[in-house]
C-alpha cells in the first residue's frame, strides 16, 4: 500500500512514493522510543541543548537543498522555503540557549517551613502529527521544546512530503540524536490511533484540520492522553483608521497571499470601517489582481500553487457557492489555465451568513472584505466565527487598537502588523482554532510532569 507521495504541485509529476509502515515497524518503533527515553531523560539537559543547537546549524548548512525540497513537495515558492528553513533553526537555537533555564527547579514559599520545588520533568514518548503546508516549522515547533525536556518523539506527517519527513530525520541523526529519540513514521490514520491508544506514548500534538484534530481528541481522550491542537483559522484584518492606506492595503495583501494563503494565521476575513471600505476594496482588488503565478522553484516567484488539486479544487468550490449566492466577484475565482494546482488570487464582497465562505476557513488565496459601521460592529462580527486563532487590528490610534484587540476572542492580536511568527512567542488559539500553546517558554509547558518536590521541616 502506498500512501505517502511527492507530486509535485506545479506541474501534477509523482516523483516518489513510499509504502507505510508495517505493524511490525510500528511496534519497533514504540519500543525504541520508550527505551530512547530512559537514556534521554536521564543525562543533563546541557547535553540535550547541545544536540538541538547542533540541529540548528545543520537546518542553515542545508538550506538551499532543504528548501528546494519543499518547494517541490507543496509548491512553496524558494524565497519563502528559505525564510521558513531559517525560521526552524532559530527555533532550535532558541531553545537550545534558554531551554535548559526554563527547567530550573522553582521554589515555593510554602507555609509550615522547609522546603518545596516544582520540577518539570519529561513525561516520555509523544506523538507529532504535522501537516503539509509548512513541513520544517511545524515539525520544529513540538520537536525542539520537547526534545530539550527529556522526552522522545515518534512523528507522522502529511502524506504529500514524505521526503521532508525523511529528510527532518536525517539531520536529528546527523545532529547526534540518540537512536529511538526521534522516530518517522509513515503511517495510515488507523495506525495512529493505535499508537495513541498504546500504553507507551504519553501524549499527542496535531497541527491541522478541525476534522482531524476532532478524532485525535476523541481518542486521545478516550485513552487518557494529554493532547495539543492547533487547528483551523479565520483571521480578522480589521480597519478601524488609516494614514496612509496604500500602505495597509500592501500589508493585508500579503497578510492574505504569504504561501498561497495556506497558512492558519493568514489575514482571511478583511473587516473595514465603512467610510474607508470602498477604497480599501479597490486598492486592494488592483493588488491581488496583479499577482501571478509562477513556478516555485524560480527565484522571482511569489505566487505558487495549492499544495494539491484536490485543494484547488475545493477552494474554487467554496468560492462558486458564494458567487452563486450572491457574493460580488471583484477578480479572480477560477482555476488558472495550464498545469498545476494554480488558483487565481481572489477578493469577494457581500458574503453574507448563508455562504460556505462567510463560516468556512478559505485555504488558499480568497480573500472575503466586509464593511461595518464602526468598532463595535468590527468586534462583533470579528468574534462571529467559529474559529479563534489570530487576528490584527490596524489603527494610528494603538491605545485604541489594543482595546479592540482586547476584545477580540483569539489567542493571538497583532496591532498594525499582520500574523509573525517568531521563537519566543507564544503560539496557538481558542475556541475552534485548538488547545494548547506552542513556542516561547510556554511551548515547554505542555507535555511536562510539574512535580511538586516537598521537604518539610
Amino acid at each position: 500500500m502506498t500512501a505517502y507521495k511527492t507530486v509535485n504541485p506545479a506541474t501534477g509529476e509523482t516523483l516518489k512514493e513510499f509504502p507505510v509502515a508495517t505493524a511490525a515497524e510500528v511496534e519497533q518503533a514504540l519500543a525504541a522510543s520508550q527505551e530512547a527515553f530512559r537514556a534521554w531523560r536521564s543525562g543533563p539537559v546541557e547535553d540535550r541543548a547541545k544536540v538541538m543547537a547542533r540541529v540548528a546549524e545543520l537546518y542553515l548548512e542545508r538550506q538551499d537543498e532543504l528548501a528546494r525540497l519543499i518547494s517541490t513537495e507543496m509548491g512553496k515558492p524558494l524565497a519563502q522555503s528559505r525564510g521558513e528553513v531559517k525560521l526552524v533553526a532559530d527555533i532550535f537555537a532558541y531553545y537550545a540557549t534558554e531551554g535548559p533555564g526554563f527547567l530550573k527547579d522553582e521554589p515555593l514559599n510554602v507555609r509550615g517551613g522547609g522546603e518545596a520545588v516544582v520540577r518539570s520533568a519529561p513525561v516520555g514518548p509523544l506523538l507529532g502529527i504535522m501537516p503539509w503546508n509548512y513541513p520544517y516549522y511545524q515539525v520544529a515547533r513540538f520537536a525542539a521544546p520537547n526534545l530539550v525536556l527529556g522526552n522522545t518523539i515518534l512523528l507522522k506527517h502529511a502524506g504529500s512530503c514524505p521526503q521532508s519527513a525523511l529528510a527532518i530525520e536525517q539531520i536529528f541523526k546527523d545532529a547526534g540524536l540518540p537512536d529511538g529519540a526521534y522516530i518517522n513514521l509513515f503511517l495510515t490514520n488507523e495506525q495512529v490511533a493505535d499508537v495513541i491508544a498504546d500504553d507507551r506514548l504519553q501524549g499527542v500534538s496535531l497541527t491541522g484540520s478541525e476534522r482531524a484534530g476532532s478524532a485525535v481528541a476523541e481518542v486521545a481522550g478516550r485513552n487518557l492522553k494529554k493532547y495539543v491542537l492547533e487547528l483551523g483559522g479565520s483571521d480578522p484584518f480589521i480597519v478601524l483608521d488609516s494614514e496612509d492606506l496604500d500602505a495597509t492595503v500592501k500589508a493585508a495583501v500579503g497578510g492574505r497571499m504569504g504561501n498561497a494563503g495556506q497558512a492558519c494565521t493568514a489575514s482571511k476575513r478583511f473587516i473595514v470601517v465603512e467610510d474607508l471600505y470602498e477604497a480599501f476594496v479597490e486598492k486592494f482588488t488592483a493588488r491581488m489582481a496583479k499577482i501571478k503565478p509562477g513556478d516555485p522553484l524560480r527565484s522571482e516567484t511569489t505566487f505558487g500553487p495549492l499544495s494539491s488539486q484536490s485543494a484547488a479544487d475545493g477552494l474554487v468550490e467554496q468560492i462558486q457557492d458564494a458567487v452563486d449566492k450572491g457574493a460580488n466577484l471583484r477578480t479572480g475565482g477560477h482555476h488558472v489555465d495550464g498545469p498545476g494546482a494554480f488558483v487565481e488570487p481572489t477578493v469577494l464582497t457581500d458574503v453574507t451568513p448563508d455562504m460556505r465562505a462567510f463560516s468556512e476557513e478559505l485555504f488558499g488565496p480568497a480573500a472575503v472584505i466586509y464593511k461595518v459601521a464602526n468598532a463595535a460592529e468590527a468586534v462583533e462580527l470579528a468574534n462571529g466565527s467559529p474559529y479563534g486563532l489570530g487576528g490584527s487590528v490596524f489603527s494610528a490610534d494603538v491605545a485604541k487598537a489594543q482595546e479592540i484587540a482586547d476584545q477580540l476572542d483569539t489567542g493571538m492580536v497583532f496591532i498594525n502588523s499582520v500574523a509573525q511568527t517568531q521563537a519566543d512567542m507564544p503560539f496557538g488559539g481558542v475556541k475552534r482554532s485548538g488547545v494548547g500553546r506552542e513556542l516561547g517558554r510556554f511551548g515547554m509547558d505542555e507535555f511536562v510532569n510539574k512535580k511538586l518536590i516537598r521537604t518539610p521541616r
